[in-house]
């Protein structure tokens, strides 16, 4: 099986594991440059142990910019994959599931063709969304995986409608991810806001994303300098972006206590989520975020743009409030709004929490229907 290093796919493959699956997880990973921000990846390890399971990162030639050798990158993943899983397996696997059809999905593609393996592919959005940003040749690559594909699988109905423009809707299906709650202290929400500083009277907003324009970054930022309110902290959990430090200098700037995360350990993000008293996440452009599964596990209501498959997940006025993206002062004035009504925010939140059961939306339920899959597809 083929995954990116992120943290949706691990959780996603550790699911899958725990129903009793063998996996075997090969996360194709680019040739470091000896300076720069890549500079690190020499740090990933040839081989590392994940539970019960092992996953290999054989290296491949990455090739900038992405926008002219894009094609470049995905011939080298597939040289490079198809090789080594023939010389560390023995034997063909039953079915292979890639994370994205590009550039996961198609450097699986030889490999299975040559060993008549069924091909199973989950989009996150991003090929998907960007198909027209990439050159012609990326394009091609994008749709002969797909029609390599005995299953196509999305996050969100809204991307499934995208994904019927390259495939038949009998083999598209909304796969969605999730969260589960047992892993959410919610009983203890008082106690770890006291060990965090929070007083009880204080309003917490979180942020949970990379630190970029597309999350919404810029205007968070204004709209948070424009709330004239005493009784607010924030906090914001960053995975990478190239805004991080202008996004921690406006932090700095705030008349709020703030205080900005670098990488947080999960078990740090999800004391948050509990922590919090509402989740802010004003994106330009999502499929079915995974902090908002985590919000509704930690029963913290929801703030976000009405935008991709977020209208999927939030109930506007039931589980959280949907704004147009691009706009500080409407963001401005629901946060004002919404942290004027205590109990609005804590029924929100169950209202939220109980969505999320009753819709399945848990990484045991997410393992289940994707071995259904699995299972359907050998059989064909």
């Amino acid at each position: 099986m083929f995954q990116v290093r992120t943290p949706f796919n691990h959780r996603s493959f550790d699911a899958l594991n725990a129903t009793g699956v063998d996996l075997d997880v090969v996360s194709p990973t680019p040739y470091a440059p000896p300076i720069g921000p890549y500079s690190e990846y020499r740090r990933v390890p040839k081989t590392e142990q994940w539970g019960s399971y092992r996953v290999h990162y054989p290296r491949f030639l990455y090739m900038l910019p992405k926008r002219y050798f894009y094609h470049v990158s995905g011939n080298s993943a597939q040289k490079r994959v198809e090789a080594y899983v023939e010389e560390t397996f023995e034997t063909p696997h039953d079915v292979v599931q890639a994370c994205g059809f590009y550039l996961d999905g198609y450097a699986a593609l030889s490999y299975c063709r040559e060993h008549d393996v069924p091909l199973v592919a989950l989009s996150h959005a991003g090929d998907l969304k960007n198909f027209d940003r990439f050159n012609e040749t990326v394009q091609s690559q994008i749709r002969e995986t797909i029609d390599y594909c005995s299953a196509v699988l999305t996050v969100s109905d809204e991307l499934a409608e995208i994904a019927e423009r390259f495939a038949p809707a009998s083999k598209v299906t909304t796969l969605p991810i999730g969260e589960d709650p047992e892993k959410y202290p919610t009983d203890r929400r008082e106690a770890i806001r006291r060990e965090l500083g929070i007083g009880p009277d204080t309003k917490l907003l979180l942020f949970v994303g990379r630190f970029e324009k597309e999350k919404g970054v810029r205007e968070l930022a204004a709209a948070l300098d424009a709330l004239d309110r005493d009784d607010v902290a924030v906090a914001a959990v960053g995975h990478g972006g190239t805004l991080r430090w202008w996004f921690l200098d406006r932090l700095g700037e705030l008349s709020h206590p703030s205080h900005a995360y670098w990488e947080l350990d999960p078990i740090a993000v999800r004391r948050l989520h509990v922590a919090a008293d509402l989740l802010v996440l004003p994106s330009h452009f999502e499929a079915r975020p995974t902090v908002i599964y985590e919000a509704m596990a930690a029963k913290t209501p929801v703030l976000a743009s009405n935008v991709g498959g977020i209208p999927e997940m939030v109930v506007d006025g039931e589980t959280g409030t949907l704004i147009a993206p691009h706009d500080s002062e409407e963001l401005r004035k629901a946060i004002d709004y919404l942290l004027d009504d205590t109990e609005r925010l804590r029924e929100m939140g169950e209202a939220g929490h109980r969505r999320l059961l009753d819709q399945g939306w848990t990484w045991r339920r997410h393992a289940e229907r994707l071995g259904e899959i699995h299972r359907e597809v050998m059989h064909e």
